[in-house]
Order: C-alpha cells, then structure tokens, then sequence
C-alpha cells in the first residue's frame, strides 16, 4: 500500500493506491518553516481513517511547500516515519510535483500560485529554479497570502470598496483579532490567505482587477521572465489562486507576450499516475538545480 501526497501549507492532499484502487484524504499542510515533527503527529493522530492503515503502507512519496533542503526535508520524514512506522518515505520539493504533474512532453515554465507561489523551469529531464522563493513576509507575489495581506491592510486603513467593507465588518474582524493572528500565532500565512474568498467573491470590482493584474504582473516579473527560456516555452500553473482566476492569469501572461499553458488546482492525480508509470522510474532521482546568480 503506497501513499502520494502533495501538500501546501495551508493543506494536503493524500491519495492511498491499493489494490489497483485509489483512495483520497485529506489533512492540514505540512511545511517545515511552519511544522514541527510533533504538530505532524498530532493532525496525523486525530485522523482515525490513516490511523486505521497506518501500518500497511509500505511507501510514502510526499511532495510539499518549503521541502527544499535536506535539513528541512528531515522534518517531515521523520514526523510521517514516526507514524507510518512501517514505511519508507520520500520526502521532495513542490516545485517537482508541479513540473511532473504539468509537463506534457515539451519544455515548460512551472508556476506555483496557492497560498504561496514559486516557479521552476523543466525541459523533463532537470528542474530549473532561477527565482527565490522568499515566503509571505517578503515575497509570494500573485499568492493567496499576497492578496490577502493587500486586503487586510486595505481594510485596517479603511481603504477597501464600501461592498468589501461591509463584507469583512461581518466577519467580525478587529485590529486586535487580526494582529493576533499574524503576529502571535501560528500558521499566519494560512490566515492571511484565508480572505482569498472576499477577493473572489468581489472580482467585478475595479480596485479588485487592478489588484489581481497588479499581484499576477509582479509574479511574472519575478518568477517567469527570470528565466531566458520564458519567451519560448508554455507557462503553466497549479494551485487554487491560479484556478480561481484561471481568466485573469491568462490575460496578465498575454500581455508580457507569454504562451499561457494549463491550469490544474490540485496536481495529485498526475502524481499518482506518474508514479504508476514504469517511465517514472527512470526520473524518479532527477535533481532540482537552484541558481544563485
């Protein structure tokens, strides 16, 4: 019994393959900048369905955000090992589930925009990383938590659309609830995020299109044209943010003179499929190459 999971930090994503049948759950994210060994545990815990198979899964393959470094990559292994005690477990980088699960045989610029965004450029045999993924505080651009912090901080300053206003006054926010959240608390990023909804609900909404094309441009900037290889490849994107605003994403990418590719919300089915492949097995240890320059 084989367990793929692909994780963001606001949740994850979990397919059981047995017997030729598949099997979903789903839990909290886990990220190693935001996640201890023991929080692993304590969601894991309470989750009576993986409680019951915990001890017939044989691999795990996880693929989540901030997995980008041996050190942090340990964090989740040994939190899902302590578990899953019967398991081996193969913890990589986002950035590979979402090249794998948007490739489709030609050279493409695999963009992450969820809670958090990052980007990769994969010929299918190499990940390529030129840009930094700097987190919600200093970057994120065109993400859950970039669009969530514009409109917290537009509603603290009283500077949010009178209909967006009334919206949030019903959610019953404070300064104080609000800075408890992003200052004190964990998961700030999940939080800030969390208005992602008030953002879609009101896209009709001038001050809304010229925040969504102004967070996608900056992305693009930072993320896509980073790469030389840019203007001669697909761009293609997974996560919600990138689903939700499938339209405005495309016309941001067609106005910089960009292919604009595919949009998958969740890539975990592709993951599935691609290590059901006997191909997979081939490319299972390809190496993601992070440029400094």
């Amino acid at each position: 019994m084989i367990l793929v999971v692909e994780s963001g930090s606001t949740k994850a994503d979990w397919m059981l393959i047995k017997d030729g049948q598949h099997i979903p759950y789903r839990t909290k994210g886990f990220n190693p900048f935001f996640h201890s060994k023991e929080d692993i545990l304590i969601e894991l815990n309470d989750h009576l369905e993986l409680d019951l198979i915990k001890n017939d899964i044989t691999k795990i393959y996880f693929y989540g955000a901030g997995c980008s470094s041996k050190k942090l990559n340990a964090i989740i292994e040994n939190g899902l090992k302590a578990f899953f005690t019967k398991a081996t477990v193969q913890v990589d980088h986002d950035l590979k589930a979402c090249a794998v699960s948007l490739h489709e045989n030609r050279p493409i610029i695999a963009c992450i925009l969820g809670t958090g965004s990052n980007s990769c450029y994969f010929d299918g045999k190499e990940i390529t990383e030129n840009s930094h993924a700097l987190g919600y505080i200093l970057g994120d651009e065109g993400s859950g938590s970039y669009f969530g912090k514009s409109i917290l901080s537009a509603y603290l300053y009283g500077r949010l659309p009178e209909k967006m206003m009334t919206e949030m006054n019903r959610l019953g926010l404070t300064k104080e609830i609000i800075f408890e959240n992003v200052y004190m608390k964990e998961d700030a990023n999940v939080y800030i995020a969390s208005f992602m909804p008030v953002l879609i609900r009101n896209k009709e909404l001038d001050y809304c299109q010229k925040l969504i094309q102004k967070g996608f441009l900056e992305f693009i900037d930072k993320h896509v044209l980073c790469y030389p290889e840019a203007k001669k490849s697909t761009i293609s994107f997974v996560g919600s943010v990138a689903s939700l605003l499938k339209d405005e994403l495309e016309q941001a990418c067609l106005s910089k003179g960009l292919s604009f590719g595919k949009v998958i919300r969740r890539p975990l089915e592709n993951l599935v499929n691609y290590h059901l492949s006997p191909e997979s097995i081939k490319t299972e240890n390809f190496k993601i190459q992070i440029n400094k320059n």
